[in-house]
């Protein structure tokens, strides 16, 4: 690439190689939030240094970067607080009575479609952990039981590509602009719905027979209010949408307020009684994980100092001379996003494209926004979903590739197929 200075060179070398640790997290054991964080700092440093702008040019893009990043980490740790507050009333107890099921093939749909529907309201991140818990507390430990949490982890990325709160990608895509509500759930529904469906028919023939369900599973008390607050959460997450085209406001504004309503309730419910310190929002969110969050804001802004210095447009050109297709750079971001985190991979897309290459709600935005989230599923790895799942289940990086990963593979590209064909 021309015009690459020394500095740009460092900045380079010092994504790839912070990208790289980011990847093998599960080797190395270091947590990937503090190589985020190290690597944007380092980035945006030597940008200062290179004086390819002056003082007050680079403070002026930090300044507006931050600023746009800020809605995201915002809404991000609303939304986790709303969840957590939910979790902690045990609210997720209302869907456990679902899955009483015997039959592994009628199991697998089941828990497949309710996985599809919950992340699209909640994310797929929450549906996953919730749901594989659900399994463990349902079923005994064996290759069944990891079949049907990685059909979890498939239909949890599908369900959150079409809507703007189902996947963390999506919700950047939606408060950037590039994607609009309506637009958005009309274009993504339907191939994320093949996605699902193809998947979920190649891993129907694997199971044979019925489970031996765990008696006497859920013996646990729900907490007062249990009930209220799990619809009440819902609610809350549903009416952000609806919120910002209603009134124009940015997304995180409106989970917000859901936050705020939620937070007023539980504090009249519960202040009146003695030992219910544990269900008020203010020691509910000593659970939230912060590091989650950090690890956004620092992608971000490392993906922010590549952009102003000039260089994800630089390689924004050379995809186009090399590919030549804006559904080719999708699919390979998409394919991409199975090996790294597809948030990084995102932001950096949207740093190399503007809306006036493409415009908002077409075709390349929402193929960016299908292959990244749909793509993250065919390797364990691949999506903040599968991590969960390996961590919860001990599942093997292999195991997942043999067994899981066709099955996601072939969904993927369903879901790219019929996207041409409705297009």
């Amino acid at each position: 690439m021309e015009g690459i200075s020394f500095y740009h060179v460092l900045m380079i070398a010092t994504f790839i190689i912070g990208y790289l640790f980011i990847t093998i997290e599960h080797i190395t054991r270091i947590n990937k939030t503090s190589v985020a964080l190290l690597m944007a700092i380092l980035c945006w440093t030597f940008q200062f240094i290179s004086q390819s702008e002056n003082q007050e040019n680079n403070l002026s893009y930090l300044s507006e970067h931050l600023s746009n990043i800020s809605q995201v980490v915002f809404f991000l740790l609303c939304a986790l607080t709303v969840v957590e507050i939910i979790s902690i009333h045990k609210g997720f107890h209302v869907i456990s009575s679902w899955f009483h099921i015997k039959s592994k093939r009628k199991l697998l749909w089941v828990i497949g479609c309710m996985a599809f529907l919950l992340s699209s309201i909640l994310d797929n991140l929450t549906t996953t952990i919730i749901l594989i818990v659900l399994l463990q507390k349902l079923i005994q430990r064996g290759e069944d039981r990891l079949l049907l949490g990685g059909a979890v982890v498939i239909a949890a990325n599908a369900g959150g590509v079409w809507t703007p709160i189902g996947d963390v990608t999506t919700t950047m895509l939606w408060i950037g602009g590039q994607l609009s509500t309506f637009k958005m759930i009309g274009t993504l529904a339907i191939p994320s719905v093949i996605c699902l469906l193809s998947s979920l028919i190649c891993l129907t023939p694997v199971l044979k027979g019925e489970f031996d369900i765990i008696e006497d599973q859920s013996d646990e008390e729900s907490e007062p209010e249990s009930k209220t607050i799990f619809w009440l959460g819902i609610a809350a997450l549903i009416f952000v949408p609806i919120f910002k085209v209603t009134t124009g406001l940015p997304p995180f504004m409106g989970i917000i307020l859901g936050l705020a309503v939620l937070w007023l309730y539980t504090d009249v419910v519960h202040s009146r009684h003695e030992g219910r310190d544990h269900l008020r929002v203010p020691l509910i969110m000593t659970n939230i994980d912060v590091s989650a969050v950090l690890f956004f804001l620092g992608i971000l802004l490392a993906i922010d100092a590549l952009q102003t210095a000039g260089i994800l447009h630089q390689l924004a050109s050379w995809m186009d001379q090399t590919l030549a297709n804006p559904q080719l750079i999708a699919i390979a971001i998409g394919l991409a996003s199975g090996i790294v985190d597809n948030v990084p991979l995102v932001a950096a897309v949207m740093g190399m494209y503007d809306l006036v290459q493409y415009p908002m709600d077409s075709s390349f935005w929402n193929a960016i926004a299908y292959c990244a989230g749909t793509g993250g599923s065919i390797l364990v790895i691949g999506s903040a979903a599968g991590v969960a799942f390996m961590g919860l289940e001990r599942v093997q990086f292999f195991w997942y590739a043999k067994r899981i990963g066709l099955a996601a593979l072939v969904g993927y590209f369903a879901g790219i197929g019929a996207m041409n064909l409705l297009n």
